[in-house]
Parts: C-alpha cells; structure tokens; sequence
C-alpha cells in the first residue's frame, strides 16, 4: 500500500496530478460511506456485499494474496492495485497477468516499492498504471517505460512473439 510520502501517478503513459483514490490502511475495518476508496482484500472479504454497492470501488492485493477470490467480481471492480513491499518482488508481475488472463478490464496499478526500470515490463504483465516512489524521476521513468520498441517475446501488450509478427 502506498505510504505518505510523495510519489507520482502514471496512467496510460502520462504522469496524473489529481487521484481520486482513498486507499485504506490493511488495519482498517470500516469504509468512509462515499467516495471512491482501494479497500485491502481482507476487507473486501469481510463486506463485499455492501462494497458492491458503491459507484467506485477497488481492491488493493499484497503480495502474497492473488487475485482469484477476486474472480466472481471482476466485471464490477474499477481497479485492483497490486502491492510490491520491495522492488525485488516478483509476484504482483504474475498477479497482474492472471487478472487479465481471468478478463478484467478495469485498471491495473502497481504501487509500493516501484521503480522507473520497471515499467516497461509491468505494462507487458498488464499494469497500466504505476505509482512510482517519490524518489525517482518521472521523466526517467517515462523513457525507460519506451525504452524497448520490439519485444520477442509474448505478453499482455503483444499477444504474438516476434516470429509470429514477421511479414513473408
């Protein structure tokens, strides 16, 4: 889960000022009653029935929860934010790709421990938003993230490796 410090929202390749998102703390047990809000999925558990019920909601998963409790609602959920506690964590890049392999569609942000180097291979698992930490540079980021203009092999981004994508 993001902590208090600064850190930068990039969405579909574009650094975003204003986020609309309440992320609660994994602690919490109750959710403010309007407003869109990131709620842990313990949380989301315990009172899915009435998180439904919202406009906007989204689950935000750590990294040793993976997303198939979440796979009956999917159609419903705006986002799932996926947590990296350190940017040696691996998990969240097969989380990500499972929640699109299970059909979702809404957004998928990284957020925690991310870093610029990673972006580029975060969008290829299916993340298209990352919350990098306020220590690095968003101009950085950004090129690295374009860095790679032909990948061999095949991802979320490119369904088709390199040789299936070559003209006769």
């Amino acid at each position: 889960m993001p902590d208090d410090t600064q850190s930068f929202l990039i969405k579909n390749d574009r650094v975003v000022d204003a986020d609309a998102w309440l992320f609660l703390d994994k602690e919490a047990s109750s959710y403010p009653p309007t407003g869109a809000v990131v709620v842990p999925l313990s949380l989301w558990l315990d009172h899915r029935v009435d998180l439904l019920q919202r406009e906007q909601c989204a689950v935000w998963l750590d990294s040793e929860q993976e997303p198939e409790p979440l796979r009956q609602d999917l159609d419903t959920l705006s986002m799932v934010a996926i947590n990296f506690p350190v940017f040696s964590d691996g998990r969240g890049y097969s989380y990500a790709r499972r929640l699109r392999q299970l059909g979702f569609l809404g957004e998928v942000r990284a957020i925690g421990d991310v870093l610029p180097d990673q972006l580029h291979y975060m969008s290829r698992c299916g993340f298209d938003a990352f919350e990098l930490r306020g220590d690095k540079s968003v101009e950085s980021a950004l090129a690295q993230k374009s860095s790679i203009s032909v990948t061999y092999q095949a991802g979320q981004d490119q369904p088709k490796p390199l040789f299936a994508r070559r003209q006769p």
